[in-house]
């Protein structure tokens, strides 16, 4: 069988030696329209698979819109509830004189089926009024809770948060409760005066569970709720998943947009829904495995299989005998240019084959003879790009934090902490003379460590010291030069990817050393890692976009060490996870701009 292959294709290779280009043309196009003819059976195929989908996926659709309009009266009543008690108790009350205590009782008798707890809380934490538990735990801080933060970074929106149990309150029977919280900014009047508060509303959570158990009764398909980011809300399997003995692809789904997808899980393929819940940003997730509307295609399924493999064989046997007869002259061309590669001008070049080759030959040749003419615009030109590519990543360094900053400045004034927000300021002001450099993108090492410590002053008051800062830097370094603006955008990553959820317990150290011909300069944190599998990409990836921060990324970084310095230099990642991650900056000995080119 074998020899008899070995044959035929000698066969055809000799019949095609013998034959014109317009032969092998010919032979082309019937092999196109073989193939052609394959891809219709398989376009046929899919439609097929296609229409059964939508039929699957239009029941999901109805069973998902009566999910959301349950979920969404349950949003209406919380938000109804909350409106109550600021428009028609709040804004009546000058609590120098009156409380509130009575009306937030009557409103919690009135709504006690669903409604957990009401309270009150001034900006900084003190509990104003609470029903039906008025007696707060000494150990609680509310201010450090995350519905009490959210809320006051959405000052003119609702926030609502993901299920958790409610501890603040000193209950007698010991029993608390997972709720969802609904937290937002209101105004309270003390003597005329008004200052912010936290008004704090708790919906009990198994009414969310109850309203997605009637929607999961059959099948193997079912619907689960999560929050914006991807975070589970409900899941009909939940025990099982945080047991992690079944995995779900909630984090991916939750970036879907509202409609119809399909996706592959687990080696699984599914029919997806997605439905966005007004006003909380939830996301409602219908997942059916196509496996249950594809038992009945078997048949037709192994009948296009057969189709594509014998499409294949063709388009491998068609490849083979067109390549070797239209490739070969151009082969030849190829090797009698390579020394084109190496800046050999002089190299002779082939003009054989067919007329088409010789032609293109005769070009090349032409064009080598003025390549020698124009070879300095050439170099000339490369160095623009070269100028023009530093300056399309210098613009894209643009502190965004700025804006926060501002922010923190507007709050301290409002807040009477002058001494706090011209400190600030002056960080602010500092860290821009720097950023700017009077044009030079060439700056001391010292420069640069000033430039950070300016932003880490800023963001350890925006913070709240709740992270500490070691710097130690070798003193014989900061003569020597470097691009400016790369430490503080690790400084940012490790803030906010690194030491931002932790209390207290955060340290970012950054160390400055040198050996004999080159300069490292270490940024680490004690963070969460980063896993093996996403640290190359964080060099490699221009594709991943940041969520948060000032969206300069660590590629952008790498890349710019890498145009100035040259391709030996740049950044190096070394993390493990629950350990914490130190990116390592890798620069040359230079000390003026020349050096630097």
């Amino acid at each position: 069988m074998i020899n008899e292959i070995k044959k035929l294709i000698n066969y055809i290779l000799g019949v095609y030696r013998c034959r014109s280009i317009q032969f092998t043309i010919s032979i082309s196009f019937t092999a196109i329209s073989i193939i052609s003819m394959s891809f219709v059976g398989l376009t046929l195929y899919e439609k097929y698979i296609e229409n059964s989908k939508q039929l699957v996926t239009q029941k999901n659709k109805q069973l998902i819109d009566q999910a959301s309009l349950n979920l969404n009266t349950y949003i209406r009543n919380l938000m109804n509830i909350s409106d109550t008690m600021y428009y028609s108790v709040i804004k009546n009350k000058d609590l120098a004189y009156e409380d509130m205590d009575k009306e937030m009782t009557l409103l919690y008798e009135a709504n006690k089926d669903n409604l957990i707890s009401i309270a009150c809380f001034d900006e900084k934490g003190n509990l104003i009024a609470a029903s039906p538990v008025a007696s707060m735990k000494d150990e609680v801080l509310p201010e450090k809770q995350d519905w009490f933060i959210q809320a006051n970074l959405k000052i003119e929106n609702l926030h609502f948060s993901t299920p958790h149990v409610q501890d603040l309150f000193n209950d007698s029977n010991f029993r608390y409760y997972w709720v969802v919280s609904l937290s937002r900014v209101v105004s309270l009047t003390y003597e005329g005066n008004t200052s912010r508060g936290i008004l704090l509303v708790d919906m009990n959570f198994s009414d969310i569970e109850q309203l997605f158990s009637k929607v999961n009764t059959k099948g193997e398909g079912y619907v689960y709720l999560t929050d914006s980011e991807g975070e589970l809300i409900y899941h009909p399997k939940q025990k099982v998943i945080y047991s992690n003995l079944m995995k779900e692809n909630n984090q991916e789904a939750a970036q879907y947009e509202d409609g119809n997808h399909m996706e592959y899980f687990e080696g699984e393929e599914r029919a997806v829904v997605v439905k966005t819940v007004g006003y909380t940003g939830w996301k409602i997730i219908s997942v059916t495995p196509i496996k249950e509307i594809a038992i009945n295609l078997n048949q037709f399924k192994y009948f296009t299989y057969i189709v594509l493999a014998v499409s294949i064989i063709v388009i491998i046997i068609g490849n083979i005998v067109i390549s070797e007869k239209i490739t070969n002259p151009i082969r030849k061309l190829e090797h009698s240019v390579k020394d084109l590669e190496n800046g050999n001008l002089n190299s002779i070049i082939y003009t054989g084959g067919s007329h088409e080759i010789q032609h293109l030959g005769r070009t090349i040749y032409s064009m080598v003879n003025q390549m020698k003419h124009l070879m300095d615009d050439i170099v000339k030109e490369q160095e623009e790009k070269r100028k023009s590519e530093l300056d399309a990543l210098q613009s894209q360094i643009n502190p965004h934090f700025l804006y926060n900053t501002l922010d923190s400045i507007v709050w301290m004034v409002e807040s009477q902490r002058y001494q706090d927000a011209i400190s600030m300021v002056t960080a602010l002001a500092s860290l821009f003379r720097i950023s700017l450099s009077k044009g030079k993108n060439i700056i001391s090492i010292h420069d640069e460590m000033e430039h950070a410590k300016n932003y880490l002053k800023i963001q350890k008051v925006r913070y709240k010291d709740q992270f500490n800062v070691v710097i130690d830097i070798a003193k014989e370094i900061e003569e020597y030069s470097t691009i400016k603006l790369i430490v503080q955008p690790l400084l940012e990553n490790a803030i906010y990817y690194g030491v931002e959820s932790m209390r207290d317990e955060g340290i970012i150290t950054i160390k400055g050393y040198e050996t004999e011909n080159d300069i490292y300069i270490e940024i680490s944190d004690n963070g969460m890692g980063i896993p093996k599998e996403e640290q190359l990409l964080l060099l490699t990836d221009n594709s991943r976009a940041r969520k948060k921060g000032s969206g300069i990324g660590l590629i952008n970084v790498h890349q710019r060490i890498k145009l100035y310095f040259g391709e030996e230099y740049g950044l190096q990642i070394k993390s493990e996870l629950d350990e914490g991650t130190t990116i390592v900056i890798h620069l040359p000995k230079v000390k003026d701009r020349e050096g630097a080119k």
